[in-house]
């Protein structure tokens, strides 16, 4: 365990700005930022033309563990994180069996504490009938409730069910917003299909804006707070921007939504890009980029949700909804900031510091005096290119492969701890369960 760590002469992006100079790290916690830091510590780094940022928070993974550990794990899934600059992840429910209890809970984040190289914590899963355990449960970034049908068998569609979940709850509440009955009627009408560009019209644009409205009105009258996962549509745009900015609700747009359409990625990947909802036309994308730069999203959460290529190889109508996601959501943002589409800034305030803000994450999101030293260390101008060999995820493939990118996460610290440098991953220190507060 190193103690102190001071990093010299770097560019450091804090809440007030940009600027260059040290930054000092000592038990965990960021103890300094200062023009010059003339102390001394048990590791110095001082290397030119680098940037420090607070770290990734990735507010919605699939980590697969357990159930599907062939997939990914957790061990391999926060490897993946850490390689991508991510710092702290949200892991969903929907795993075999559902993390659906307090006991199931707890034994997750006990494995997790042993496994994980970064920070974790875990939504609990709603069912029809588990109310007792979404109210018990403690120190949880939400509950999350799949209204419309998705990997695993967690589904509540029922309005009544919803309604009280929203009455009788306190917990923030995630959901996977599409309708579930337009989904099955639409499935009957594309039964025969082996098209994969149906799976936008068995999953519509109509279907998602029906559930995001329904379910934004069950917030608003029991002023209950909700985050829409995965947005997709234009129209889910347009409609969170007639609300206009209130307390209650928030959403998120992943990488793959907000930089490929249809057809163009089903024509290069055909099912490795068929994910839940779906990826849309072009219309969709630019909207969602908008709604992006406009401040109607919030956030960046990468959806990873990792299957092996020889399952995603298969015809559509059999092969799997879903696709990894985590260790390239910081270099594909970055590459849009070396593009000119946003500012380093919106880069920090898109994933790290509006995660913490939304899922009232204690002590982690920016780059503050006090605040817990999870941070990334990046070559601004640095090239490279995804592919199968870099990539750190069991699926070992991406929808991005390919692209050359300039912006490279070189480190990445965890509490304090160097856990990740240019390709090696230090296992010997884990990551900790993250504090949420309450609502």
């Amino acid at each position: 365990m190193i103690e102190s760590t001071l990093f010299k002469d770097i560019e450091i992006v804090t809440p007030n700005g940009i600027h260059q100079g040290d930054l000092l790290i000592k038990e965990g916690k960021i103890a300094a930022i200062e023009p010059v830091i003339n102390e001394t510590a048990e590791e110095v780094i001082q290397e030119t033309g680098l940037t420090i940022l607070p770290g990734v928070i990735d507010p919605h993974v699939h980590f697969r563990d357990p159930g599907a550990t062939h997939k990914e794990d957790l061990e391999s899934g926060s490897k993946a994180a850490a390689s991508g600059g991510v710092t702290s992840f949200f892991d969903m429910p929907n795993t075999n069996p559902a993390t659906i209890s307090v006991e199931a809970m707890q034994a997750k984040k006990d494995y997790a504490s042993t496994t994980s190289l970064v920070n974790y914590n875990f939504f609990i899963g709603a069912t029809a009938d588990n109310l007792r355990e979404l109210q018990d449960v403690e120190n949880v970034p939400g509950i999350k409730i799949y209204v419309g049908s998705s990997t695993g068998s967690l589904l509540v569609d029922q309005d009544e069910i919803l309604d009280q979940i929203f009455r009788d709850t306190s917990k923030l509440i995630a959901v996977h917003s599409e309708d579930e009955a337009m989904i099955q009627e639409k499935m009957k009408e594309f039964e025969e299909t082996t098209n994969v560009l149906d799976h936008e019209k068995i999953r519509s644009a109509e279907g998602a804006l029906k559930c995001t409205q329904f379910l934004c009105e069950l917030a608003l009258k029991h002023k209950h707070r909700l985050h829409i996962c995965h947005l997709t549509t234009k129209q889910e745009v347009e409609y969170l921007k007639s609300l206009g900015k209130q307390p209650f609700i928030s959403t998120e747009v992943t990488p793959q939504h907000l930089l490929t359409y249809s057809p163009d990625i089903f024509e290069r990947w055909g099912t490795k890009a068929q994910i839940n909802p779906p990826i849309r036309s072009r219309d969709h994308q630019e909207a969602l980029f908008k709604g992006l730069k406009e401040g109607v999203i919030a956030c960046i959460g990468s959806d990873h949700a990792p299957h092996l290529a020889s399952e995603k190889a298969k015809p559509f109508g059999q092969a799997p909804s879903g696709m990894p996601g985590v260790e390239t959501s910081l270099p594909v943002f970055l590459n849009l900031v070396d593009q000119g589409y946003f500012s380093l800034q919106d880069c920090v305030r898109l994933m790290s510091f509006m995660p913490a803000q939304l899922f009232k994450v204690k002590n982690k999101g920016q780059l503050t005096v006090g605040y817990d030293a999870d941070c990334v260390v990046i070559d601004r101008k640095g090239k490279h290119q995804i592919d199968q060999s870099s990539l750190v995820t069991k699926a070992k493939w991406s929808v991005f492969e390919g692209l050359t990118l300039t912006g490279k996460p070189i480190a990445t610290f965890v509490n304090g701890q160097c856990v990740y440098r240019e390709g090696s991953f230090f296992t010997d220190v884990k990551g900790t369960e993250i504090r949420i507060e309450t609502y």
